[in-house]
């Protein structure tokens, strides 16, 4: 296991009433920059910008490499152009979803074939739950928002968590928290919640909904995670919600299959999960278990609350254009998880693109 070199990244950007700032600890950091190699004059796509932390290792690795880095989220959007100064146009951020991607590249010139390497670092980052308002952490309390790019853009159709609580059939959230969040209690949660929002007030807060959901799995007081330390009975739901309002797994799967549009013949793909769901869709891109485009555990019809594909694209993928770099997945050290306890159900996948 090659040694993490524990980096923080301090950048405080103000927009606005906004004030973003990241100390941050880039999960699995040096065994991706290992797997994607750098040498002088390659040019690499980080799909999940974060606070920088695995971009800055990339750029400091040689003086002539380039990144683009690619963000949902706004505050992450203004640490990497606050981070762009320091790199003389090696780093260029753009905002975005997965789905965004061909379009901001094109408006960069950057054409399909031609990239060097991808990171992929999926979940939310560390600012995303620190930061009480955003609605993603169930130990601060906060509206329940959950959305990853903070209703960019004011598009009317970003729904936000309580938007779902709010609507959602009774069936369909089961649906969504045992499919998303793998959760046994489904069916008592959406009870719950249905028939406190009928019977007294909406559930507009993370405490709210924290304490719906322990309240009805009472005889349940903890769970454990992977290390055996007790997590809270609602952490389940709450990736469920998270999941589900941000669309995850759809751009998950496109942004495997851009991974095979834009990166060139030996180029290096390297992602990083931290939940069986995305693990699973990265896994059957790479050992070519598709059909038509499509590597979702689930069905379609749960995927989200909208579908992006573009046809063309999705039609041209398939079969299994990779080389597996490591035969199973790679996971923190001890000594990583002791340091940096989000770690902890970090898995990583690195392979090569073929042709």
């Amino acid at each position: 296991m090659w040694p993490i070199k524990l980096m923080k990244t301090y950048c405080t950007v103000a927009q606005g009433s906004r004030t973003a700032t990241a100390p941050h600890i880039p999960v699995l950091c040096q065994e991706a920059i290992n797997f994607l190699n750098p040498s002088q004059q390659q040019t690499f796509i980080d799909m999940t910008f974060g606070a920088g932390g695995h971009t800055r290792e990339l750029l400091n690795s040689h003086k002539d490499i380039k990144v683009y880095a690619l963000d949902r989220d706004p505050v992450a959007y203004d640490l990497a152009k606050c981070m762009s100064s320091e790199y003389e146009g090696r780093l260029v951020p753009m905002l975005g979803k997965f789905s965004d991607l061909p379009q901001l590249l094109d408006e960069h010139n950057v054409k399909p074939h031609s990239v060097d390497g991808m990171l992929f670092d999926f979940g939310c980052s560390s600012m995303q739950f620190d930061e009480a308002e955003r609605g993603f952490s169930i130990s601060k309390n906060g509206p329940l928002d959950m959305r990853m790019d903070r209703g960019h853009n004011n598009n009317a159709e970003q729904i936000t968590a309580a938007d779902v609580l709010a609507k959602v059939e009774e069936t369909d959230l089961v649906k969504i928290l045992r499919i998303y969040g793998e959760e046994k209690g489904a069916k008592k949660i959406a009870r719950a919640i249905v028939e406190a929002r009928t019977a007294f007030h909406k559930i507009e807060t993370t405490k709210q909904l924290a304490d719906l959901v322990a309240s009805c799995l009472s005889d349940t007081p903890y769970r454990m995670d992977k290390m055996q330390r007790p997590t809270h009975v609602a952490t389940k739901t709450f990736q469920a919600l998270r999941i589900f309002v941000n669309n995850e797994l759809n751009e998950i799967n496109y942004g495997m299959i851009l991974a095979n549009e834009y990166l060139k013949p030996e180029g290096r793909l390297v992602a990083i999960t931290f939940h069986s769901l995305e693990d699973t869709i990265v896994k059957r891109h790479l050992n070519g278990n598709v059909i038509e485009g499509l590597a979702n555990p689930v069905p379609l019809k749960y995927c989200g609350h909208d579908v992006t594909h573009d046809k063309e694209l999705v039609e041209s993928f398939v079969s299994s254009n990779w080389k597996q770099l490591n035969k199973h997945v790679l996971v923190p050290s001890y000594e990583e998880v002791t340091r940096n306890s989000r770690s902890r159900s970090a898995k990583l996948r690195a392979a090569i693109k073929l042709k």
